[in-house]
């Protein structure tokens, strides 16, 4: 019997992609009847299970072969669009990154995504059961009115069980009626509360309210100083997009962190937009990816992995404070998600905004040189003044010996809370110390299975391992020598910080704000509306306070280590730095009252420094862009990191170095030249640096080495490093190779 003979008339063969870690999909026989075309959802066998797949293409004509697995079923999912699996394919090539694990990012909650079942609620029929007890009687109280309920609701209302419920419908009190399934989200109203903006702001939004309207691909950077308006500017390419009949998604840092901006959206919108993030139930994550995919959900405001869901009619994506660096991912699949909703745009022909007070140098550099349209708002909404900044000299005016906040800072957050205003404490720094040392042999408290210091954390009465996570309890008495009262903390972190401030401010209602205390977001959301709401006279926070909060009561900020974060070897440092500082101190005079900032420093000559305190970002960001091309770093060049782990240390720098030899022995190629080794690259070579011991070496259990490509803006580094990985000796011994496409992360 012939192939074509094997199935029957009709069957198809499939190409499906499962998200699972392979390149390429694999072929199939559907039975006849399915009627199968890209982007359905269906079951397969994948060796010796049943999973879930996507189909990527349909053979149109083809012969089924005896030798193919037949698809199990079809699933009643929306089809992915063609748009998203293009981007799926685009992001898996850059990133390196198996398809399958690229389409894992957005299917995650599609298999759960079955058709909501309709809801059933009841209601009274007018008929007298024949034994009305007290129970019932209230029961038919509240189904008064001719009005549909839930169970749940009626019960509750009644203060009864369910099963009273079932009774008084076996008895004809009460009817079940079928009614559609909740909504995921409200519906949105585009002119709900449309607002009165300032000049500036309304050319802004015009501009993108224009481009929203033209239906194509249109990047922008929307740049506007800390509390200039920005978010009402976006509000309104928003309200243009529901009017266009089209979908938006706002793109936000750390989204469990946003209440006020749910709030200000509900607004202006009428009703809140769905939320997409870790803290999301399942069932309520796959409600949202259906909704988004059949077009009933208009507006998602989420976390990095919105970005992968199956809109069908994405018209407008904003990226919020596009400069953070929670929009990297790192583990499984490393993508940058500002650059990735970039392409995302491009492939939906829709608009996109990135916004920030301080942007990246990247889309800075990209303003300036027209590839994105920059709109600026210079000033604060309201004619409000930017907070004063001045630096407080560590070197002539520190803080007493075991202190770490300066008497002049002290004066101002004394003089700042006895007129009923609120003081910020800003040290990037979680815990009580960042190392615990016995004075008497001199051991330091290390993690076992990483490079780095056990953090105290007192208010835990524990040493805790920021890296992978290791607790143990601090000790009363030094684990090498045995002494007692032995053990000194080293170095303040905000815990130490809190301590301080409430020998000094005894009366003050002190708040520390730190993502590693128990309660989670919803803590966090909590104590950000009780500090809006002027709950608390100090607070005492890391970066967690610097991302966009508006508290209108706080008019002081001090930065107690400013030079923290400039000391290190990331290309990254100054940028980062200058940011962050910039984020924090312009939470300050943000309401109706002046701001001001005071800095603790040992280099206030620093250019980062300087160019804070002068408030001049512009001759910053020229200096930066100008190192950055005189060095060939992004964006003006390319970076990929080459991370060797393995349990053993000679293992990882074995094979690290085995790569290295491949990629100096890899055959000519048209698109791309590496540098000889040993030897000075030319301006258009691929240079390979490393390997090297990771500053961090040894994470988890794992000795880490890294190399660094280093290639000019037009190389293509992708095509290198396939060929490279493609002729490398195979990993071996648990070793694992983990390609970044431009790293942020030089650890």
């Amino acid at each position: 019997m012939s192939a074509a003979q094997d199935e029957p008339e009709g069957a198809q063969v499939v190409d499906v992609l499962a998200p699972v870690a392979v390149d390429a999909p694999y072929s199939y026989v559907a039975p006849p009847g399915l009627g199968l075309r890209p982007g359905d959802s269906v079951t397969v066998p994948l060796g010796t299970r049943e999973t879930y797949g996507v189909v990527w293409s349909v053979a149109e004509g083809a012969a089924p072969r005896s030798n193919l697995k037949r698809v199990t079923a079809r699933l009643d999912r929306p089809p992915l669009p063609q748009k998203l699996r293009d981007f799926i394919d685009w992001l898996a090539r850059y990133t390196l990154t198996p398809r399958g694990m690229a389409l894992r990012l957005a299917t995650r909650a599609a298999e759960d995504a079955a058709p909501d079942a309709p809801r059933t609620l009841y209601r009274a029929t007018g008929h007298s059961p024949e034994r009305l007890t007290p129970t019932r009687r209230r029961l038919l109280a509240a189904a008064e009115g001719g009005m549909t309920f839930s169970k749940k609701a009626l019960a509750e209302a009644a203060a009864c069980t369910a099963g009273v419920v079932d009774a008084m419908v076996d008895e004809g009190a009460l009817e079940a009626v079928a009614a559609p399934p909740e909504p995921v989200a409200r519906p949105l109203d585009p002119d709900f509360a449309a607002p009165l903006l300032e000049p500036a702001q309304r050319l802004a939004a015009e501009s993108l309210i224009e481009a929203v309207r033209t239906k194509s691909y249109k990047p922008f950077l929307l740049e506007g100083v800390t509390g200039s308006g920005k978010t009402e500017v976006y509000f309104e390419a928003i309200a243009s997009a529901l009017t266009e009949g089209g979908q938006a998604l706002v793109m936000m840092p750390e989204i469990a962190l946003t209440a006020q901006f749910l709030e200000r959206f509900a607004a202006r919108f009428g009703e809140r937009p769905a939320e997409w993030h870790s803290g999301v139930s399942q069932k309520k994550r796959a409600r949202i990816w259906r909704a988004a995919a059949t077009g009933q959900l208009r507006v998602v405001a989420g976390a990095r992995s919105a970005l992968f869901l199956p809109f069908s009619n994405l018209r407008l994506i904003v990226v919020d404070e596009e400069h953070e660096g929670a929009y990297k991912q790192d583990d499984g699949a490393s993508y940058h998600a500002r650059d990735m909703a970039v392409v995302r745009a491009r492939f939906e022909n829709a608009t996109i905004v990135l916004a920030s007070a301080t942007p990246s140098i990247e889309t800075r550099v990209n303003a300036e040189t027209g590839r994105y349209g920059h709109l600026r708002l210079h000033a604060r909404a309201g004619a409000r003044p930017m907070p004063l900044l001045e630096p407080i000299d560590m070197r002539r005016e520190g803080p007493p010996r075991g202190a770490w906040i300066a008497p002049r800072l002290a004066q101002a957050i004394a003089e700042t809370i006895s007129r009923g205003e609120q003081a910020l404490l800003f040290l990037n720094r979680r815990g009580y110390a960042p190392l615990t040392l016995c004075r008497d042999c001199g051991h330091r408290f290390r993690c076992t299975q990483c490079d780095a210091w056990l953090v105290e954390h007192r208010f835990r009465r524990a040493l805790v391992c920021h890296h992978c996570g290791h607790v143990e309890r601090r000790p009363d008495a030094c684990p090498e020598c045995g002494a007692t009262e032995s053990l000194a903390a080293c170095g303040p972190g905000v815990e130490r910080l809190a301590e301080e401030a409430a020998t000094l401010f005894p009366d003050a209602r002190t708040l520390v704000l730190s993502s590693d205390f128990p309660g989670g977001a919803e803590r966090i959301r909590r104590e950000l509306d009780d500090i809006a709401n002027g709950a608390f006279d100090i607070v005492i926070g890391t970066q967690l306070v610097a991302k966009g909060h508006n508290f209108p009561q706080l008019t002081l900020v001090g930065v107690v280590d400013a030079d923290l974060g400039l000391g290190s070897g990331d290309p990254r440092a100054a940028e980062r730095t200058f940011q962050l500082l910039n984020q924090v101190t312009g939470r300050a005079g943000r309401g109706e009252r002046p701001g001001r900032a005071l800095i603790q420093t040992f280099q206030p000559e620093h250019p980062v420094i300087a160019a804070l305190l002068s408030g001049d970002s512009e001759a910053f960001y020229a200096q930066e862009i100008a190192l950055r091309e005189r060095a060939g770093l992004p964006p003006f060049g390319r970076l990929a990191a080459l991370i060797v782990s393995a349990k053993d240390a000679a293992a990882a720098e074995g094979h690290a170095r085995a790569l290295l030899r491949a990629a100096h022995e890899l055959p000519p190629s048209p698109r791309y030249r590496v540098a000889t080794l040993g030897g000075l690259p030319e301006a258009d070579e691929i240079m390979i640096l490393g390997p090297a011991e990771a500053p961090i070496a040894l994470i988890r259990g794992r000795f880490r080495y890294r190399m660094l490509v280093k290639a000019p803006r037009g190389a293509d580094v992708q095509g290198f490093l396939r060929d490279l990985l493609a002729t490398a000796p195979r990993e071996r011994g648990g070793v694992r190779v983990q390609i970044d496409v431009d790293p942020q992360n030089f650890m």
